[in-house]
């Protein structure tokens, strides 16, 4: 494929997307435990194999066959799992599939009075196949496709999506630069008789490594695609990453999501909602990594990580 058709595809399937959001709306929680200390300031990214889930362009740049696995620990009884894995194809390009489930638990079921009449179940998974090759010196493309599936109880919905992203690196000056549209596409099946639209993100994220500091900082903006009372409103939600390199084992990972923190206010007080920590060791050829994101009063978010490369 060449530069001018992929970017044809991209601005084709911009045009054709919705633009309001009401389901699958657990594709939005970042399940890279890297990415969440970080704020999710991931479009960027361009050496983990969960930048799948931000930006599959990032994907062309890794090396070997990195894989990653993440549990993170939602409020109450939900807990999420992410799996991700990417290789290389000579001469044809690299590849990538990752996977996303949520389990919101179980909960009581009753008839129209009130009688406890058992249980049921609820969760969504999303399953990604992408790919990812050059445009041009530094400058790379990627696509996902992507089949949705939620169930509650007895119901359920589908959906079919596709993602796409461009991503551009300046290697001697440590710049790197990202573009994603994410979760492009429509339901297949309904929980009901009215189709519901999916959450569309059009991303864009800057990551700059520094020069006299062992310091790596990322800001990404969110969300452009939302219809905003003000034309400035539509980058309210930013998110900035810093990590740290403490030594060749240890980092150290800060970062804020300021939409999340407008979020999570209650009156006046928002507590710390919107700033994550965490913590990432390197032992022998694996990655451990640990992140936490406060929700403000309404609690917080844990994330574990492992990843290394087959």
């Amino acid at each position: 494929m060449n530069k001018f058709s992929f970017l044809s595809i991209a601005f084709i399937l911009l045009a054709g997307s919705s633009f309001s959001q009401s389901t699958y709306d657990f594709l939005f929680v970042d399940g890279s435990a890297r990415a969440g200390a970080l704020g999710g300031s991931y479009v960027a990214n361009n050496d983990d194999a969960d930048v799948i889930f931000y930006n599959p362009a990032g994907i062309k740049m890794l090396q070997a066959n990195p894989v990653s696995f993440s549990f993170v620990k939602h409020l109450m009884d939900i807990n999420l799992a992410s799996l991700s894995y990417s290789t290389e194809f000579e001469n044809i390009g690299r590849f990538g599939a990752a996977l996303k489930y949520i389990n919101y638990g179980n909960f009581d079921e009753s008839d129209e009075f009130g009688n406890r009449t058992g249980e049921f179940g609820a969760g969504e998974v999303a399953m990604i196949v992408g790919y990812a090759n050059q445009l041009d010196d530094n400058f790379f493309y990627g696509a996902n496709v992507k089949f949705i599936y939620s169930g509650i109880a007895d119901r359920s919905s589908t959906a079919l999506a596709a993602d796409i992203g461009l991503h551009y690196n300046l290697p001697n000056q440590n710049w790197s630069f990202g573009f994603a549209a994410l979760n492009l596409g429509g339901q297949l099946s309904s929980y009901y008789n009215t189709k519901e639209d999916l959450p569309v993100d059009v991303a864009i994220g800057v990551s700059k490594r520094l020069e006299n500091l062992p310091l790596r900082l990322s800001v990404d903006f969110h969300r452009l695609n939302q219809d905003r009372d003000d034309f400035f409103d539509r980058f309210k939600a930013f998110t900035i990453g810093a990590e740290f390199t403490l030594s060749k084992v240890l980092k150290l990972r800060l970062g804020y999501d300021n939409e999340r923190r407008s979020d999570f206010k209650i009156g006046t007080t928002a507590g710390i909602a919107g700033f994550n920590a965490g913590l990432g060791v390197k032992i022998s050829d694996y990655n451990f990594d640990y992140a936490y994101s406060s929700l403000g009063l309404v609690g917080g978010l844990h994330r574990i990580g492992i990843s290394t490369s087959l």
